[in-house]
């Protein structure tokens, strides 16, 4: 029996709703041919108009919709779909104002008078429910949140109500979409995480979904896997025809870009604009050429984060910045529009031109973002005055508005990505300290930097057996496919396990960073402190003892960072060329790159420590580094603290070291006589090797140690560092699995290649298997940024064990153990290594 009119138009609708776009033209045609009722052709014709309107055919779509409403005979209810039908047109073509006032006319002649939660559910009441959801996103741009959220609310009980799975699981995914507007990012990832398996029920709707969990992850900083969902879904809507949705996710894509790659964002939002122009979507076309203008506007600050810069030759003039702007505020993008005269403001302040800068106004509902923003174009006005001080002012202000938003979340992984926003604030204020020349100043800003992600003190989450299942299969994938972080299920592992990490782990305690003067009271004679500074255009070492408080340019040092992939490569070679021809070689070119780097960082600042042992702190541009290598250093103590307030309050809460294990991985050569070797060193030590190295027995013994030491392969994820991993028995301990340990080891090794590598996120933001350690509580790790020989290891470290027992601080027993057995390795130590 052929499907009735009306049974092909349910079909249509719901072949629409999941993207697929020819197939439901095709149903539409067969219903047409078989309709009578003026009601039924009337929306059939509005079902074809959202076809149309969503496959690129705006000005077709309009006209069939307005020819449906005027067939003769039709009820109020078709009137009002098709009313409802032409607001979701004209927000499609960014008529936001326009949209709302249609949208809501229909619902309220949805809603008939009998209140929006009556109980009946007639086709009149899910097609309410469909506006509502059209109205939501309206609202949304708008910035009514509240309304949003009510009109998501009330259709999520409609579609629930009426069986409507995949409806009600999109319902639930906007509802999350509403937590980001709102700033809750954990909310937000949980939401869209939980509403996935019933709104992306189709590839369309899997790439709308994905658009809008790619703005969740560029607001939380983690650029890199934002771009490439979005590159993703533009193609889905590429090859569907969906030139609309296609040009959203590039110029989601551009705002992206626009933190890193200022170029590349420019050419991303030319293109987007140009197929907005062409579908005739003035609104899109003028968000699409803000955010152009931004990234060409962009040389004064993001540039000086290591993107590449437009030429400034095609700098838009003020009046061309304001056209677009005034034109943003008409269309109801008030906050786009703040942000592009704000980018032109910092332009203007930091090219000489600071009388021209207007008054600096914050819409009333600016994003976070936003905000950030107004206080760095202050920032550049006062410092292009040269009034320093209030430059200093403005950046601080607007780090302790990021630093408000930041105090809820307890994820490393979230902290450290989420500083992205306070990168042109922390580079402001470093410049403008620096430009002070006084040490004091220098030191507190060097703070400030290091304190973005770090002040806060996590709080261990609560057990997680789903969590556990989750590692276990990605364990599994690992081992099985060399592939396996592209592959579609272990993406889905990989994004549950990071929305559940950024639920459970909370904000415990937090750290006030430290003056000059506190921190030099903690000093002894014996200790000195040189803490690094990168203020974007150079960088400045303050070296500080019991006596003195000097500042040291560095003018060599870009010439010495132009070393570093070089040395990173020789470094690998010597690690696994012992002998021959080439080792000579290797470690002639080694050697001259070592010193080059000493000589650059070192040189001055330890003229003036003396033989002090010494805490350092440096930026993420340092990050790498094979301190213990560099001739200067070896032999001496030292620790790398991710900053000094964070190494005088955990050397404060050292606690004695009584029990001790060790660790031995699969295949690592001499592991299992690197660990017998150490733990001789011990009067009592357990130690777990062979089939008994699996992930559960070591966390489990981590929990009850003072000491734990790991002799096992390692490996750097440096796109998800907190999937970088020690490898045991049953696949890699990854760095969400410490954060299931309920209490960590005081000291940690790590004697795995790569071990204490990191990622660095943005400017000060490392991150890696050290600083997982760290932030979970170790008062030190011990770690290679680089490979190293097993048999270096082997004997370095049992002898650094020796001192360990002897109650020598870690630092001084691996200084020791290095000068005893004339070892020169990377293995260096991480946080309160003294």
């Amino acid at each position: 029996m052929e499907p009735t009119a009306e049974a092909l138009h349910r079909r249509a609708v719901e072949q629409s709703i999941r993207g697929r776009y020819a197939l439901a033209e095709r149903t539409l045609d067969r219903a047409a041919a078989r309709a009578e009722e003026p009601d039924l052709t009337a929306r059939i014709m509005g079902t074809r108009a959202v076809v149309l309107q969503n496959t690129g055919q705006p000005e077709r779509a309009e006209r069939i919709c307005r020819q449906a409403m005027a067939l003769p005979g039709l009820s109020a209810s078709t009137r009002a779909v098709l009313g409802g039908q032409l607001g979701a047109l004209a927000l499609l073509r960014g008529r936001l104002h326009d949209a709302e006032r249609l949208l809501s006319a229909a619902i309220a002649s949805l809603a008939g008078g009998h209140g929006a939660d009556r109980a009946d559910l007639t086709g009149d009441r899910v097609a309410e429910a469909r506006v509502r959801m059209n109205r939501s996103v309206v609202r949304l741009q708008l910035r009514d949140l509240a309304g949003a959220a009510d009109d998501l609310d009330r259709a999520a009980r409609i579609f629930t109500a009426a069986g409507l799975t995949v409806d009600g699981g999109q319902a639930q995914h906007n509802r999350a979409y509403v937590a980001l507007l709102q700033g809750d990012l954990i909310a937000a990832l949980r939401g869209m995480q939980q509403a996935r398996p019933a709104a992306a029920a189709s590839p369309v709707a899997s790439g709308i979904c994905d658009t809008d969990r790619a703005e969740v992850l560029r607001d939380a900083g983690l650029i890199r896997d934002a771009e490439r969902l979005l590159i993703s879904t533009a193609a889905v809507f590429g090859a569907h025809r969906m030139p609309q949705s296609r040009a959203e996710a590039e110029f989601h894509l551009a705002t992206s870009q626009l933190t890193h790659d200022p170029e590349r964002a420019m050419r991303t939002a030319a293109g987007a604009m140009r197929r907005f122009r062409a579908l005739g979507n003035a609104t899109w076309a003028a968000r699409a050429d803000a955010v152009r203008m931004r990234a060409i506007l962009s040389g004064g600050a993001v540039a000086r984060g290591g993107g590449r810069v437009p030429d400034s030759g095609r700098v838009p003039t003020a009046a061309q910045v304001q056209a677009v702007a005034s034109d943003l505020v008409t269309r109801g993008f008030a906050g786009e529009a703040a942000a592009l005269r704000m980018r032109l403001a910092i332009w203007q302040a930091r090219h000489g031109d600071a009388d021209q800068v207007g008054t600096i106004r914050i819409p009333p509902a600016g994003t976070v973002q936003v905000r950030l923003l107004a206080h760095e174009a202050r920032a550049a006005r006062a410092a292009a005055r040269g009034s320093l001080a209030q430059a200093r002012r403005h950046a601080a202000a607007g780090l302790d508005a990021l630093a408000g938003w930041r105090e809820s979340f307890g994820s490393l992984d979230l902290q450290t990505s989420i500083a992205m926003h306070g990168s042109g604030l922390i580079l402001s204020g470093l410049d403008a300290a620096v430009r002070s020349n006084r040490p004091d100043v220098i030191f507190e800003w060097s703070e400030r930097a290091r304190h973005l992600s770090q002040q806060g003190v996590p709080l261990r989450p609560p057990a997680d057996p789903e969590l556990a299942a989750d590692l276990a299969e990605l364990r599994m994938l690992r081992a099985d496919d060399p592939q396996w972080m592209s592959t579609p299920r272990a993406a889905e592992l990989r994004e549950r396990a990071r929305a559940r990490q950024w639920a459970q782990t909370g904000a415990g305690a937090v750290y006030p960073h430290l003056t000059l003067d506190e921190l030099v009271g903690t000093l002894d004679e014996s200790t000195a402190l040189i803490t690094y500074v990168y203020s974007g255009d150079a960088l400045t070492a303050l070296v500080a003892t019991t006596q003195r408080r000097q500042i040291v340019p560095l003018p060599g040092a870009p010439g010495a960072r132009a070393l570093m992939p070089g040395l990173r490569a020789d470094l690998d070679m010597a690690a696994a060329v012992g002998a021959g021809p080439m080792a000579a070689v290797v470690r002639r070119s080694l050697q001259a790159r070592l010193q080059v780097l000493s000589a650059e960082l070192l040189e001055e600042p330890l003229a003036i420590v003396g033989s002090r042992r010494i805490v350092i702190t440096a930026p993420g541009i340092l990050s790498g580094i094979p301190w213990a290598m560099l001739p200067a250093l070896r032999g001496r103590p030292f620790t790398l603290a991710n900053s000094a307030t964070q190494w005088v309050h955990t050397r404060t809460a050292a606690r004695p070291l009584g029990t001790i294990g060790f660790v031995a991985g699969p295949r690592v050569a001499r592991g299992d006589e690197e660990v017998s070797a150490a733990a001789s060193a011990w009067h009592d030590a357990t130690i777990v090797r062979g089939g008994d190295a699996t992930v559960d027995a070591v966390t489990g013994l981590a929990a009850r140690l003072d000491v734990l030491h790991v002799a096992a392969h390692g490996q750097h994820a440096v796109d998800n560092p907190m999937f970088s991993g020690l490898e045991l028995v049953d696949g890699a301990l990854f760095g969400y699995d410490i954060d299931r340990i309920p209490q960590v080891p005081a000291v940690v090794v790590l004697s795995a290649c790569e071990g204490g590598r990191s990622s660095v996120r943005w400017g000060e933001e490392a991150i890696g298997m050290a600083r997982v350690w760290l932030s979970a509580g170790a008062g030190c790790v011990i770690a290679t940024p680089v490979v190293v020989a097993d048999g270096a290891a082997c004997e370095l470290l049992g002898a650094m064990h020796t001192g360990l027992a002897a109650g020598v601080a870690p630092a001084e027993a691996l200084a020791a153990a290095s000068e005893r057995t004339g070892l020169v390795t990377p293995f260096q130590v991480h946080g309160a290594g003294f």
